[in-house]
């Protein structure tokens, strides 16, 4: 029994195993690309901001304005534009979400846990602000009847709204990252009192019998695949640890 123990080579000290594990944390990416994002946000609302006085409020700068746009509608530019800066928004967040999976499947799953709401959010916000900036363009002859450049000024609101919670999340998102670079912290399995937190959250998060709907039933069963990679992990760690203890009190 004692031949299969792997006394030979260097032992690794339970410091020493600390500071490998810390060594391979690995940065994520998103948190410049998302103020990026912002920016070309807010870039956009303000160009819009400008389009629309210069070519719908102001009607002595309309021609002007016509003829620097080649004749194109300013609503059109804008619409065009919101779509283009959607398209975006939507690559960004399947960037983001490759990295946090990929931070996810390292170990941290606290951390994955956090921040999975926010990411949809911005992307959610532009969705429904793409809705809204529609149904206004189709209520258009019916608005401008009511009161003239009503459409104009229910466009601009819909789209400060709509840069409004888009910067909450976005802030929100990159204060949690640029936290999680600084602190370096290891996979979830080296910080006891985050494992079991997420332990405990696990085991209570369903205490009835049954489920009331499908989506009940989704969220136990990612969460107990969550806990099972988790213990999987920490399962391996622990491992390595009690085989380095053996072998060096073998060798003492």
């Amino acid at each position: 029994m004692e031949d299969d123990l792997p006394t030979e080579g260097p032992l690794i000290s339970q410091d020493a195993f600390g500071s490998a594990m810390k060594r391979e944390f690995l940065k994520l990416p998103t948190a410049w690309t998302s103020g990026l994002q912002l920016f070309f946000h807010v870039a956009f609302v303000c160009l819009s901001v400008v389009v629309f006085v210069l070519c719908e409020l102001l009607e002595e700068r309309r021609a002007e304005c016509t003829s620097l746009l080649r004749g194109v509608d300013s609503t059109t530019v804008v619409v065009l534009t919101k779509v283009a800066l959607w398209v975006v928004s939507y690559m960004h967040q399947l960037y983001m979400e490759y990295h946090h999976t990929t931070a996810k499947r390292r170990g941290y799953l606290h951390f994955y846990q956090q921040t999975r709401v926010i990411i949809p959010l911005p992307l959610l916000m532009q969705t429904f602000g793409n809705l809204f900036v529609l149904l206004l363009l189709v209520l258009t002859a019916v608005l401008e009847g009511v009161k003239k450049q009503l459409s104009v000024y229910l466009l601009l609101g819909v789209l400060s709204l709509e840069l409004l919670l888009s910067v909450i999340f976005l802030l929100s998102y990159i204060v949690k990252v640029v936290r999680f670079n600084t602190e370096k912290l290891g996979p979830d399995i080296n910080q006891e009192d985050t494992f079991h937190t997420y332990l405990s959250s696990g085991g209570h998060a369903h205490t009835e019998t049954g489920f009331r709907d499908g989506s009940g039933l989704e969220e136990v069963v990612e969460k107990q695949a969550d806990l099972i990679e988790h213990l999987k992990q920490h399962n391996t760690v622990l491992s390595k640890r009690m085989l380095t203890l053996i072998a060096q009190q073998i060798r003492d």
